[in-house]
């Protein structure tokens, strides 16, 4: 068994990084809990979903340590997770702004600027486009996408794995890995640019509602799921990482990328309790009080 194999820092470091995301997990059922109770319901599930991203990934992180043969599963759930949470942060912030109606009211004679990343930040020469039912219907389509395709592309690699052909360390061409990687890629710069078109809109009205640090979570969260882990991968896949058996440099690459992550998204928990926390009882700024003001009729 894996805790066999282990010598006592080994365990030691097993245990602390369990109990973290067992605190990790508490601290966002309480902060479900408190969700739930003090903000309006219109605004309820998309604030969870936002604030359960960072402990279901140390949770599959948890998972993939204690148990390296389920790595491609956990990976796997924790990426489609996080799809959804993508569609739910540009909800979030259409609903911080009082809705889709009042939003288009509230920017009626203005215009999106789309020249931002990841796709056209060097673009400064686009036109700027109308705020309009629908280009907002094309923004929620950009990230619902991601939310719908990451799913299919999942169960179509675990089909293709259990038949033999898909191998998560394979990027030679001719394996489906590479492919399914690259249009994965691509999706997820699609889903990523509408958010960035819609918080370089809101910024300045939400920041009363936090919405800059709330972005910057989400980022982080983004780039050490995404990025730090394909770093790592690429970085054992050229034996960067020595193997040390019984473990292969693949192996030792997922280690370092579950525990790290347990860490990460550890800390960005504790922090985005505080993030996300209001008291809804305060009086508000004025530029806030309209954007709540259909909102207070459902507060519980």
């Amino acid at each position: 068994s894996l805790s066999a194999g282990l010598d006592l820092t080994g365990r030691f470091l097993f245990a602390i990084l369990t109990l973290m995301t067992l605190i990790a997990n508490l601290v966002f059922i309480e902060e479900a809990v408190y969700i739930y109770r003090k903000i309006p319901s219109s605004k309820r599930s998309v604030i969870i979903w936002i604030n359960a991203a960072a402990p279901v990934i140390a949770t599959t992180s948890c998972i993939g340590m204690w148990i390296p043969r389920s790595t491609m599963f956990t990976d796997f759930t924790a990426a489609v997770f996080f799809a959804i949470v993508i569609h739910k942060f540009l909800l979030m912030m259409i609903k911080e702004c009082g809705g889709q109606k009042l939003l288009l009211r509230r920017f009626e004679n203005d215009r999106f600027k789309i020249s931002t990343g990841p796709c056209c930040c060097c673009c400064l020469c686009l036109p700027r486009v109308p705020i309009t039912r629908r280009t907002l219907f094309w923004l929620k389509l950009g990230t619902f996408q991601f939310a719908f395709l990451r799913p299919v592309l999942v169960f179509l690699s675990i089909v293709l794995w259990t038949n033999g052909n898909y191998t998560l360390y394979n990027l030679s061409p001719k394996g489906a890995a590479i492919w399914i990687s690259c249009f994965i890629g691509v999706l997820t710069i699609i889903a990523l640019w509408p958010v960035g078109i819609m918080f370089q809109q809101v910024r300045t009205l939400l920041i009363c509602k936090k919405i800059i640090p709330k972005f910057a979570l989400y980022q982080f969260i983004l780039i050490l799921n995404h990025l730090q882990a394909a770093i790592i991968n690429i970085l054992a896949m050229q034996r960067v990482i020595p193997c040390a058996p019984p473990l292969s440099s693949a192996a030792r690459g997922a280690y370092m990328t579950h525990q790290l992550l347990i860490m990460e998204m550890f800390l960005i928990t504790l922090i985005s309790r505080v993030v996300y926390r209001r008291q809804y009882d305060d009086l508000e700024p004025l530029e806030c009080t309209a954007g709540e003001a259909g909102d207070n009729k459902q507060t519980p």
